[in-house]
């Protein structure tokens, strides 16, 4: 394949904003408690997958527009044939279905539908009033496969999911008049979305679902008590070994008894966690609001396509914090590492 014919792709297909796909089954993951596993991994590459076949479709079902808004794209242009594009979006449709089928039978029950939205957004839904909702509703469903196909189980994954769904459907709003401008309400919408997302994010969970038995971490107190519980039904364990435990859970004991059965809080339980979750939202909120806001200002065309491209990058730190927030702070850094590597790719190929 030569350059330019290499080059048209990478356009067709926004190679750039690949780099925040990933992140969505890694905090996925995280939000459940899980480690990421080879299931994971098959979790990103149909993520990956699934992600470019939509932009492929995309600009398959928009050509005609393009052709007059956007006589660059590679469709318009002529780089690549309409026929290419549909072929390429049913190919890899396919293999990020079977992606997911190797990583299980729930992975597989989150990735049907994430196809099937995927495909609607872009050939019915996305010039109606439901176009943002199904886009949020992807995106979501992305989060959620990662945490089906790492765990077998998603409701963990719901908060985060919700969150980062609610981030899409912002900046969904704000693309629909890149190309034209318009109003300053859109941005002036996501501008208040991004700031109430960075709110929340700064407020980490009380607990943290874990797939590690109780007691695993130092000094946790559920782990104390089962513990105990399991000595009082070995064969010869004395009875006077169960009762502490079931006094401390049935009625208060002294103050350091208390101190001990209490559960903890995810900060307590990771303590830089909480100072890397604010600064990963911290990180989010700058990505996002000042493109927002110069957009706010001046909804012409150029800052409204930058807009988007600042809400399609500050994904990545989003997923970073969500993943923080979680306690998963390997994960979160892991994350935020593909940031740098997506702004030096993006200054090559736009991400819009």
């Amino acid at each position: 394949m030569s350059r330019s014919r290499s080059r048209a792709w990478a356009e067709l297909l926004r190679l750039p904003a690949l780099f925040t796909v990933p992140g969505d089954a890694l905090s996925g993951a995280a939000a459940v408690g899980a480690r990421p596993n080879s299931r994971t991994l098959l979790a990103i590459g149909s993520s990956l997958c699934l992600y470019e076949a939509g932009m492929a479709l995309n600009d398959w079902a928009d050509r005609a527009e393009d052709a007059a808004e956007r006589p660059h794209r590679p469709l318009p242009s002529g780089r690549v044939h309409p026929a290419a594009a549909f072929s390429a979006a049913c190919a890899l449709t396919g293999a990020g279905l079977a992606l997911a089928a190797r990583a299980g039978r729930p992975a597989l029950t989150v990735a049907a539908p994430l196809a099937a939205t995927v495909w609607a957004y872009d050939l019915a839904l996305k010039h109606t009033a439901c176009g943002p909702a199904a886009m949020a509703t992807a995106r979501a469903l992305d989060l959620v496969l990662g945490a089906a196909a790492t765990a077998g189980r998603t409701r963990a994954a719901l908060p985060s999911a919700a969150l980062l769904g609610t981030h899409t459907l912002a900046v969904t709003v704000v693309s629909r008049q890149e190309t034209k401008g318009g109003s300053p309400l859109a941005p002036l919408a996501a501008l208040t979305t991004t700031a109430l997302l960075s709110r929340l994010l700064a407020h980490r969970p009380t607990g943290v679902p874990s797939d590690r038995p109780s007691g695993a971490g130092p000094g946790d107190a559920g782990g104390v008590a089962t513990a105990a519980g399991r000595r009082s039904v070995m064969p010869g364990s004395l009875p006077a070994i169960a009762e502490p435990a079931a006094a401390g859970r049935q009625r208060p004991g002294p103050a350091h008894a208390r101190r001990i059965t209490q559960p903890r809080s995810a900060d307590s339980a990771w303590p830089p966690g909480r100072a890397l979750t604010t600064a990963l939202a911290a990180t989010y909120a700058a990505t996002a609001a000042r493109p927002y806001f110069h957009a706010t200002l001046n909804p012409s065309p150029p800052l409204t396509q930058r807009a988007v491209g600042g809400g399609i990058r500050a994904t990545i730190p989003l997923q970073a914090a969500l993943s923080a927030r979680s306690g998963a702070g390997l994960t979160a850094l892991l994350i935020a590492g593909l940031a740098p590597l997506g702004r030096r790719f993006g200054r090559k190929v736009s991400v819009t």
